[in-house]
């Protein structure tokens, strides 16, 4: 794969990284379709797992960025029977892809965050903020509708009873969403979903 390919990829990165408005679970639609249909650099379940992987390990949600350039690096130099050449291609296009996706947020950020401190009582100011939530939701709704049909694909009515049912609890209680995680993986595993 070329040169420009990898900064064509690390380009679409930067945009993303201006589009995670609601956190990098908000992206996770455009980047399943940028990097599982179509570039093909990834497959279905090597998607998931990323998001699960990086989902369930400490740190920020941005990690599944950097768990998707590891398996796109590693991949492209061979797998791990290539030896430290694809050791060190995984960890070169994780960092990459990583600070692709983390320094324009950043930096529209914190000149934004300035300028917004500045003006935070102008009624433009207050009407973006009231119009960003309804579209941080909707990005939000279409990440969990997107990892729950990659799971699912059938649509089992009981899975959709259960992401149902745990949404209702985040939004009602103030219940940890580890402690959710950890139910939902019980009653999957009892109910052999």
């Amino acid at each position: 794969m070329s040169l420009l390919f990898w900064l064509q990829l690390h380009m679409h990165f930067c945009m993303l990284s201006l589009l995670a408005v609601g956190g990098a679970l908000a992206i996770v639609p455009e980047m399943h379709r940028y990097l599982v249909n179509d570039l093909q650099l990834l497959t279905e379940a090597t998607f998931s797992q990323s998001v699960t992987l990086a989902q369930i390990a400490p740190g920020p949600n941005i990690l599944l960025v950097a768990v998707m350039g590891w398996n796109i690096g590693l991949q492209a130099a061979g797998g791990f029977e290539m030896g430290w050449a694809a050791i060190g291609a995984g960890l070169l296009m994780a960092l990459g892809l990583l600070t692709a996706a983390v320094l324009p947020s950043s930096l529209l950020s914190y000149f934004m965050g300035k300028w917004l401190q500045r003006h935070q009582h102008a009624r433009s100011v207050r009407a973006f903020k009231s119009g960003m939530l309804p579209l941080v939701m909707g990005l939000m709704l279409s990440a969990g509708w997107l990892l729950q049909t990659a799971s699912n694909p059938l649509m089992d009515a009981r899975l959709l009873l259960l992401c149902g049912l745990s949404m209702l609890i985040v939004l009602k209680t103030r219940i940890h969403l580890l402690w959710l995680m950890l139910a939902g993986a019980t009653f999957g595993a009892l109910l052999g979903l």
